[in-house]
């Protein structure tokens, strides 16, 4: 019971947060608003195009967008000690990066779920695909989250070159982007098989990242 308070706890404290810092939340969807009209300005109107390269060009908005949450995850925490004081009040380092991942998923990440249809109209690219382009995401955006967790446990490490947090995002995501993009556009007889490789991918970084993270921490409270 201890436990679940706790976590109750952080989850109320990281909502307090997010609405604190609702700027930042908007600086992330601005970012790819603005990325997807600078596209459109720099490309021009051909709709052949944006039906071939249109998602893909999303979901690397999608990722660069990510990349500004990475000081989200642990930075602030771990320069108050409130990382301590979670675990002091029963919670391992792993259930608190779980939480975070979970938290951070909903507040940046299911917003995107209006923003894609809105970026598909600017571009002009068919939604006779949205439901499988939905399904990406669901799947896509939950392994986006685990990733960048890592990246921000990982930069805790490195505090004096945050980029390499960046440059892990963009090497983990690549099997993302592909796998999402072709289950978008993937006929009905490879939508399942290409699902079912994705919602691997997600299982794996679901059962990695909160001990990645957990180690990470661990690490650096000792280095500190």
């Amino acid at each position: 019971m201890k436990t679940i308070n706790s976590i109750y706890a952080l989850s109320i404290r990281e909502l307090k947060i997010t609405y604190r810092n609702f700027f930042d939340l908007i600086s992330i969807f601005l970012f790819f608003f603005l990325g997807t009209v600078i596209f459109v300005f720099s490309v021009g109107t051909n709709n052949e195009l944006y039906n071939e390269i249109g998602i893909g060009i999303i979901w690397t908005l999608i990722l660069l967008s990510n990349t500004l949450s990475l000081k989200r995850f642990f930075q602030s925490d771990f320069d108050d000690n409130n990382i301590i004081i979670y675990h002091i009040s029963g919670l391992s380092y792993e259930i608190i990066a779980l939480t975070k991942i979970i938290i951070t998923w909903i507040f940046i990440q299911l917003p995107f779920f209006v923003i894609i249809p809105l970026a598909s109209i600017i571009m002009n690219i068919s939604l006779d695909n949205l439901k499988n382009i939905f399904i990406s995401f669901l799947i896509g955006s939950c392994i986006i989250s685990c990733i960048t967790s890592i990246s921000g446990a990982m930069n805790l490490l490195n505090k004096k070159n945050f980029t390499i947090g960046s440059l892990i995002i963009m090497i983990f995501s690549i099997p993302v982007i592909i796998f999402s993009v072709s289950i978008a556009k993937s006929s009905p007889d490879l939508l399942k098989s290409q699902i079912n490789i994705l919602l691997g991918i997600m299982f794996f970084f679901f059962a990695i990242s909160p001990w990645i993270c957990g180690l990470c921490i661990k690490i650096s409270l000792q280095n500190k």
